[in-house]
């Protein structure tokens, strides 16, 4: 090749690398030369355009830092707390939330706060199966929504959470209260049962609780106990078909559902009739 040739290719050469130079996206400004409204809507943009909602968490955090004693650290806070459960990071948004609550309890925003720290735990609750203590928090976490800020639009929600996490509990009871009725454990059936008809007397999970106490109690020969479980059935849910069923196994026996003897579902009995439980 001749030195013409060379001089070409290299000139070629120089201007490609020029090209891809001056193709370079500029670079960022530091975030310490950005006033906190810049961030605070840049997080904003990252949190409407990101699929990691944890880039727009991190950006609201770094408000918090830069500029910790003003009005948009207060609002990144709370949106702080808004990016991290939208990820899925119960345990931080959790955090920024109780932060929230600690440093401005009495803005508007704090009963948000509360609720978004009730819903870190109660998004958790997926599985009957599960260990019950997230759903125990949840509905302490629940009721202090709907008690501390009984006005505010969150409130009815959480009414609405409370109730589906304190069925879940009477669930957790029922499932294992069948388990020990199918391998003829009967007394302790007869317990988880008990907790539910007791403690869970609000939930869906009554009428079947009842129906088992029946079957349990006849599987003993405890008839008196098995009538009267089949009475307070009758009484409050008749037309459900636990009742169907309790009323077929008492019969069967020549027995009926009716309040007998004096033990703990004779009480029961008694006040269901006075309207004082259910």
């Amino acid at each position: 090749m001749g030195r013409a040739g060379r001089s070409v290719i290299a000139g070629l050469a120089v201007a490609a690398l020029l090209a891809g130079c001056g193709s370079r996206a500029p670079k960022e400004p530091a975030l310490e030369s950005l006033t906190a409204e810049q961030i605070y809507e840049k997080a904003e943009t990252s949190l409407e355009t990101q699929r990691r909602a944890t880039d727009a968490a991190h950006l609201f955090s770094e408000v918090e830092r830069l500029y910790p004693y003003s009005d948009w650290a207060k609002r990144a806070l709370i949106m702080q707390a808004f990016a991290y459960h939208k990820d899925g990071d119960y345990e931080n948004s959790r955090g920024a939330a109780q932060r929230y609550i600690d440093f401005y309890p009495g803005e508007e925003d704090a009963a948000y706060a509360q609720y978004l720290l009730a819903l870190s735990y109660y998004d958790q609750i997926d599985d009957v199966g599960r260990d019950q203590g997230l759903t125990f928090q949840a509905l302490q976490a629940l009721r202090k929504v709907i008690e501390t800020y009984p006005d505010s639009e969150y409130a009815k929600s959480s009414m609405m959470k409370f109730d589906l996490a304190f069925d879940h509990l009477a669930a957790k009871e029922m499932e294992i209260g069948r388990y020990y009725l199918k391998r003829g454990n009967y007394t302790a059936a007869i317990n988880r049962f008990r907790v539910v008809v007791e403690q869970f007397q609000t939930t869906t999970q009554t009428p079947e609780a009842l129906h088992r106490l029946v079957e349990a109690y006849l599987s003993l020969g405890l008839a008196n106990e098995a009538q009267t479980a089949g009475a307070i059935l009758g009484h409050n849910f008749q037309s459900t078909e636990w009742y169907q069923d309790s009323y077929r196994l008492l019969t069967a026996k020549g027995l009926k559902p009716e309040a007998k003897g004096d033990g703990w579902l004779s009480s029961i009995y008694r006040q269901t009739i006075r309207g004082e439980w259910m």
